[in-house]
């Protein structure tokens, strides 16, 4: 495969000294001459639809964590302060666009059309991956850090190599940007100008190290430029604004110009597992600072600016949270756990002598148990 060196762009980084936004905190539309020409179709109706993603989003998530706290799911990477970050992203692709995402992608799951029952079982332990990569165009979520963006990478160039225009996006945190995966694939993207989007949510804190630490208070939208990728810093809690970069990314990728980079600043404003204390390293004041910068807030103060009757929009944003929180709490209160001998199951393509033998060797153990109890 030949590979063709672009020429370097002089203006490479967009909203390093202040990400990019088109929506003010008190719901006001801002204007920006990169974003403005992708949002050219959203009108009242688009805007109502985002909100209502990102209110199913949020009320997949608060639902999830109270299910962990009830003892109906094993562990939740909570995603509260996110939404807007992955529903613009997640809403700038087409579905035979592909996802690699970490473990606190639900986002992009529920929008992409995954299972809720099968979701369930990946956080009850009772699956290994969950749902049909192939039939949503979304790989499993990835617990390794920064690992699926050397899947999204290998995805994309070999999309490219099939001559297709389908384009992977793979999100990761601010954490991964320190992990080799991630700078590794960055210089694969770079040299084969794969068709992918690197998104990374900057949510402050790689567990419990603040971004400072690892980014010596730089952006971290800097740091692709190294490798020759342009990137975008952009207000993650602002749903237009993501949305608008995701197309930007898109239509860059999909016409063969090669890989982006979108920093999306926002914040986590939960803990980062429900295994974890986030009062042990951080202020609260700091957290009531983000709860003021709520992207779902910020998106009912403007469709209010823009006369939409906001009871009706919050009426039927209520009916479809609560249903989508009745059909994952009953798929993960009645989840019922797989056989034991289904660990066997697809570990490889095709099975090897060697793991059809240690299948034998578990079920004549079963057997043997309940030949004893007898």
């Amino acid at each position: 495969m030949s590979i063709t060196v672009p020429a370097p762009d002089p203006a490479l980084a967009a909203g390093l000294d202040c990400p990019l936004r088109v929506l003010d905190l008190d719901g006001t539309r801002l204007h920006d001459p990169l974003l403005d020409a992708h949002l050219g179709d959203i009108d009242e109706s688009a805007l109502a639809d985002l909100y209502l993603d990102m209110v199913r989003v949020r009320r997949l998530d608060t639902e999830a964590f109270a299910l962990t706290r009830q003892g109906h799911l094993v562990l939740w990477p909570p995603l509260l302060g996110q939404e807007a970050a992955q529903v613009g992203a997640a809403r700038s692709l087409e579905q035979r666009d592909w996802v690699f995402g970490s473990y606190r992608e639900h986002g992009f799951a529920l929008l992409r059309g995954a299972d809720m029952a099968e979701f369930a079982r990946i956080w009850k332990a009772y699956a290994h991956g969950g749902w049909d990569p192939h039939e949503i165009n979304m790989a499993p979520s990835q617990i390794i850090i920064g690992a699926q963006s050397l899947h999204g990478v290998g995805y994309a160039m070999a999309a490219k190599m099939d001559g297709s225009d389908e384009v992977a996006l793979t999100a990761f945190g601010d954490g991964a940007t320190s992990e080799g995966d991630v700078n590794e694939a960055l210089v694969w993207a770079s040299a084969f100008q794969a068709p992918v989007i690197f998104l990374c949510q900057n949510n402050q804190y790689a567990i419990s190290e603040p971004v400072a630490v690892q980014s010596g208070g730089l952006p971290l939208a800097l740091r692709p430029t190294g490798f020759g990728i342009p990137s975008m810093r952009v207000d993650g809690n602002d749903v237009l604004a993501m949305l608008a970069a995701g197309r930007i990314a898109v239509e860059r990728a999909r016409s063969g110009g090669g890989p982006t980079f979108i920093e999306a600043v926002t914040y986590r404003r939960g803990p980062h597992t429900t295994t974890d204390d986030p009062k042990r390293y951080r202020d609260e004041a700091e957290v009531e600072e983000w709860v003021a910068k709520d992207p779902i807030d910020r998106v009912e103060r403007a469709l209010a600016r823009c006369g939409v009757d906001m009871d009706a929009v919050r009426a039927e944003a209520k009916v479809r949270a609560d249903r989508l929180a009745k059909e994952f709490r009953a798929a993960a209160e009645h989840a019922e756990p797989p056989a034991a001998e289904e660990i066997f199951d697809n570990v490889y393509a095709q099975p090897s002598r060697r793991l059809e033998r240690q299948r034998a060797e578990h079920l004549a153990f079963v057997a043997s148990l309940a030949e004893e109890s007898k």
